[in-house]
């Protein structure tokens, strides 16, 4: 049975959270000797170049229902198409990332297909007794293990849960007719607010985040020049937030933005256990603080204790003289 990945996009590219997912679908698929890994992309905002790169990550097809009522993400539509393309493709298991628009798509799939669900899944499914996933859950605090036993399973990957293949080649894209009514667009979405910035909080690879350690809003040029050589997004702690110096959708934690990027720097910040909460799913964690006793350094893969102000600058230096 083929395994079917859905692909998300963002300003016309696919998520890379969406390729991770096809490249845990590969891997998977290894795993259960299947040899048919199907990634399908709804709407027609992704150039057909961009998809077939997919077999980069372990698609063998790439199918693309090339409606544009689906370039909004219609939670409805979304499900009903998948819906359909894992009856007509014979899927018994549907991999996507777990993201805002994944999460409901994969519980209404999962009472269509009357598929067993699980969400946030780190690992691929120990299949020795029967089909078993791990999952992270307490904002990544603890791990579940899952027996799934349902014939149609749906799993969520986390972000950056699972290394990116990028070794296989380009694939065709070819087009899905899927059949949809006007009672799947019965939602409409009216205006989408995006926050600020270059790279968005939810969707950066890297995060920049800096607290009351910096002392000051006017500060904050060096942890943005920072953030630019790295091509990172910027984040900060709630107290920088609530005292105006940085807008409230920087804000990284528990009661903010929840992150799991491959690297967060945190420069000034304490690491207050609400802070961690936001960031603890991120895959390295670099600290640099003057206080060797922040709690921060307990969680850290990596401490600088020092000034910040000497250190940032000439970190982004030596970064900026590697890159040329």
């Amino acid at each position: 049975m083929p395994i079917l990945v859905f692909i998300e996009s963002a300003e016309g590219a696919v998520k890379k959270s969406s390729a991770e997912a096809v490249s845990y679908a590969s891997a998977m698929a290894a795993q259960m000797g299947e040899k048919e890994i199907i990634a399908i992309a709804l709407g027609n905002e992704v150039p057909e170049e961009s998809l077939a790169n997919l077999g980069k990550h372990g698609a063998t097809k790439v199918l693309q229902v090339s409606d544009e009522r689906l370039n909004q993400g219609v939670i409805q539509a979304c499900a009903a198409v998948l819906h359909q393309a894992m009856e007509k493709t014979g899927s018994d298991i549907l991999v996507l990332a777990k993201s805002s628009l994944g999460d409901p798509v994969a519980a209404r799939v999962a009472i269509k297909q009357q598929a067993a669900l699980a969400s946030n899944i780190v690992a691929l499914p120990n299949l020795d007794e029967g089909f078993v996933v791990k999952r992270s859950i307490y904002t990544g605090k603890a791990f579940t293990y899952v027996k799934l036993n349902a014939n149609k399973k749906i799993l969520a990957v986390k972000k950056n849960a699972v290394d990116l293949k990028e070794d296989g080649n380009p694939v065709t894209v070819e087009t899905f007719e899927a059949v949809l009514s006007d009672a799947d667009f019965n939602v409409k979405i009216t205006k989408v607010e995006k926050a600020e910035g270059e790279v968005l909080l939810p969707e950066a690879d890297i995060v920049v985040s800096g607290g009351r350690g910096m002392k000051g809003p006017e500060n904050w040029g060096m942890l943005e020049d920072l953030a630019k050589v790295l091509g990172a997004a910027t984040g900060c702690s709630k107290p920088v937030s609530d005292m105006g110096w940085r807008p409230h959708h920087e804000h990284v934690g528990q009661t903010g933005i929840k992150v799991s990027p491959t690297l967060y720097i945190a420069v000034g910040i304490s690491g207050a256990i609400q802070h961690l909460a936001g960031v603890n799913s991120s895959k390295y964690i670099v600290v640099i603080n003057q206080d060797p006793e922040a709690p921060f350094f307990k969680a850290a893969d990596y401490g600088v204790v020092g000034n910040a102000f000497d250190i940032v600058p000439k970190l982004t230096e030596a970064i900026k003289a590697s890159k040329n």
